[in-house]
C-alpha cells in the first residue's frame, strides 16, 4: 500500500492509501482512521463505511465526522472507494451507473465484469490487505454505509457473515429489485435473468440467509428518495416475516444526505463498538 496522505484526528490518524487491486485490476484508494491504541500497536475492531451514489471515500471522511466517534470506542474506520476507476473502466453518463456507483456486486455481464469485482474486493482482497498492514483484529469487522452503501453493508453482512459481525445502515436501498436505481444496475451488472438479482437484494436476502445479530437503520422521513427508492417498509416486514432483530428509527425533518448521516454516526459507531468488542 502506498501511503497518499496522513493527516492527527482526535489522537489518532486519517490517512489515505492507494494500491494495485487484483479483484478490480485498477488502482484503488480507500480511507483509514486509526485511533491512538491502534497506532501504539494495539489490535482494534475494524467498522467497513460504504459511500452511496456518486461519492467516494471522501465525502464520509469530510462531511460525516466518524473519526471524533471512532477515536472513543478504539474503532478502526475504513472508507472504501465506490467502485474501480480509471480511463480503462467502463462508465456511462448517468449518476447511477458505472464509476461511483457499483452496488457493491461481482459484475457478470460485459463491459463490467473486467473491472467491477466490489464484492470480491472488499470481502477478500481488502480485510486481507488490512490484516497485512495494520492493526486490524481479524475476529472484528463489521460493516455499515450510507444509501447504495446501506444496501452494500445488508447484503454482504448477509451473504458473508463468518467475515461481518456486525451490521448498521443509513437510509439503505433495501429492496432493489422493485427500485429503477437496482433494477437499472442489476440488469447491466447480472444481467436480464431476474431471478439472480435476488442474491443482492436484502430483502430476499433477510428470508434466504437470515442474520443472527441485529441490525439497525436510521432513515429520515423527508428523504425524497424514502418511497420509491429505498423502500424501508419492505424490509421491515421481511424482518418480521423472519424474526430478525430490526431496529428502525425514523427521523423526522431530516432528507437523505450528510448532515442526516452525521447526526447519526455517533450512534451506528457505538452500535458496532458494542458488538465487536
Amino acid at each position: 500500500m502506498k501511503l497518499v496522505s496522513t493527516a492527527k484526528a482526535f489522537g489518532g490518524e486519517q490517512r489515505v492509501y492507494r494500491h494495485a487491486s487484483k479483484a478490480t485490476g485498477t488502482e484503488m484508494e480507500f480511507a483509514v482512521f486509526l485511533p491512538r491504541e491502534a497506532l501504539e500497536g494495539f489490535f482494534c475492531p475494524t467498522l467497513f463505511y460504504l459511500s452511496g451514489l456518486t461519492c467516494s471515500w471522501e465525502e464520509v471522511t469530510m462531511q460525516g465526522l466518524p473519526q471524533m466517534h471512532a477515536a472513543k470506542h478504539g474503532l478502526i474506520f475504513v472508507a472504501p472507494d465506490t467502485s474501480p476507476r480509471g480511463d480503462a473502466v467502463p462508465d456511462v453518463a448517468s449518476y447511477d451507473l458505472g464509476q461511483a456507483a457499483s452496488f457493491y456486486l461481482n459484475a457478470t455481464q460485459k463491459p463490467w465484469s473486467d473491472h467491477y469485482r466490489m464484492e470480491d474486493y472488499l470481502t477478500a482482497e481488502l480485510p486481507k490487505l488490512l490484516i497485512d498492514a495494520l492493526p486490524v483484529d481479524e475476529d472484528g469487522f463489521g460493516i455499515t454505509g450510507h444509501s447504495m452503501g446501506g444496501h452494500g453493508a445488508l447484503t454482504l453482512a448477509m451473504r458473508h457473515p463468518t467475515l461481518f459481525h456486525s451490521v448498521s445502515a443509513f437510509a439503505p436501498i433495501t429492496n432493489p429489485v422493485l427500485c429503477s436505481w437496482g433494477r437499472q444496475a442489476f440488469a447491466a451488472y447480472l444481467g436480464d435473468n431476474e431471478a439472480l438479482w435476488e442474491a443482492h437484494d436484502a430483502c430476499a436476502l433477510v428470508a434466504s440467509a437470515g442474520w443472527e445479530g441485529g441490525i439497525l437503520i436510521d432513515q429520515g422521513l423527508s428523504d425524497e428518495y424514502l418511497e420509491d427508492q429505498l423502500k424501508p417498509w419492505a424490509f421491515e416486514k421481511a424482518c418480521r416475516a423472519s424474526g430478525i432483530d430490526l431496529t428502525m428509527r425514523l427521523h423526522g425533518g431530516y432528507d437523505h444526505y450528510y448532515h442526516f448521516v452525521a447526526s447519526f454516526m455517533a450512534d451506528h459507531i457505538k452500535w458496532h463498538a458494542e458488538r465487536l468488542e
